[in-house]
């Protein structure tokens, strides 16, 4: 993990030179504006305002020091709703009006993958914060993203998932697999598919449904009639729980379900919906085990766990704090490195 941040970060001080010669030379104490739209409201607005509360302590934590390049950073954002169609004019904004130094992604797969065609178009340095494939179709090179998904992201989303499942004895035979119609949950079902092709299963429900659908019960009674082993779901927050509950009023009993549904690592999903999530088999990117406490990240959560009660965000912040505080601090290393 070590050597790939190494990667990553040489990459973005390479992209991010010009950038930095612009910054470099102007007012010596004038701030460096990190610009970005974030989920603040909306379904995603709970994972978007812990997000936040990293992204702060990490301002703080950095100007303490003394900045960056000698110079206070101060961070210049706009609630994006959790609606993809604010994104583009956000960046626009935050480029031609606020005049930032660098910008960065909004959380998220769906408010990522908006942003791209005018980051492209200005030529600027742009590190995404949890977007799966966003940069699949574009092909940028100043492109970056903050998820540890590896260089086969659709793939790597569930191949836990196929891998854990492919281990029964007797081994699942048929999968169902159900997504919104929207850029992350499409991305992730592409992955599931070849996953599936890969372990030798039949696929016997593939669709996708509209994202403000609300009723998920005729979906779940669909999947129920095809009596598949496996249930693969990729979601976003509102539609987990809409899954979760649908599938618990129904009693759907698969092998195995879950896959790539976004929300469930929250607390305040958790605790909404308490025994419904067992059995459910899903991801997560950090946990408090001791292989992922590296230098400083005890005494971070910490911090951010004092404060985040205050602040009205997730209490432990296990999903979003560690990489919000991770993809600043990496562009941070990246400036202060050309």
């Amino acid at each position: 993990m070590r050597r790939h941040l190494n990667f990553l970060i040489g990459g973005l001080a390479a992209a991010a030179l010009a950038a930095t010669a612009t910054i470099a030379t102007a007012q010596e104490k004038s701030p460096i504006k990190i610009g970005f739209g974030m989920a603040e409201t909306g379904p995603l607005g709970p994972n978007g305002k812990s997000a936040m509360l990293a992204m702060d302590i990490w301002v703080e934590e950095t100007n303490a020091k003394g900045g960056l390049l000698g110079r206070p950073v101060q961070l210049i954002h706009y609630d994006d709703q959790s609606n993809p169609s604010t994104v583009p004019g956000i960046y626009s904004k935050l480029l031609d009006v606020d005049k930032v130094d660098v910008i960065v992604g909004g959380y998220g797969t769906n408010m990522l993958a908006p942003a791209m065609p005018v980051v492209i178009q200005r030529r600027k340095v742009f590190l995404g914060l949890y977007g799966l494939g966003v940069n699949s179709d574009f092909h940028y090179d100043r492109y970056f993203a903050m998820i540890p998904t590896g260089p086969e992201p659709k793939t790597s989303f569930t191949k836990g998932f196929f891998d854990t499942a492919m281990a029964q004895n007797p081994k699942p035979t048929t999968v169902a697999i159900v997504a919104a119609d929207a850029e992350f949950s499409k991305n992730a079902a592409e992955g599931a598919r070849e996953n599936a092709s890969k372990a030798g299963l039949k696929i016997v429900y593939d669709k996708s449904y509209p994202p403000a659908t609300t009723d998920f019960g005729p979906i779940v009674r669909a999947i129920q009639a095809t009596n598949a082993d496996l249930v693969v779901i990729c979601s976003y927050p509102l539609d987990s729980v809409g899954m979760v509950l649908a599938a618990n009023e129904a009693k759907l009993n698969p092998k195995m379900i879950g896959g790539a549904m976004v929300g469930l690592q929250s607390t305040v999903f958790k605790t909404k919906l308490g025994p419904a999530l067992n059995g459910y088999m899903n991801y997560d990117f950090w946990l408090p085990t001791k292989s992922l406490l590296f230098k400083g990240t005890a005494e971070f959560m910490q911090k951010y766990q004092e404060r985040a009660g205050k602040a009205g965000v997730d209490p432990l912040g296990y999903y979003m704090a560690p990489f919000s505080y991770a993809y600043l601090d990496v562009l941070g290393q990246a400036i202060t490195a050309t």
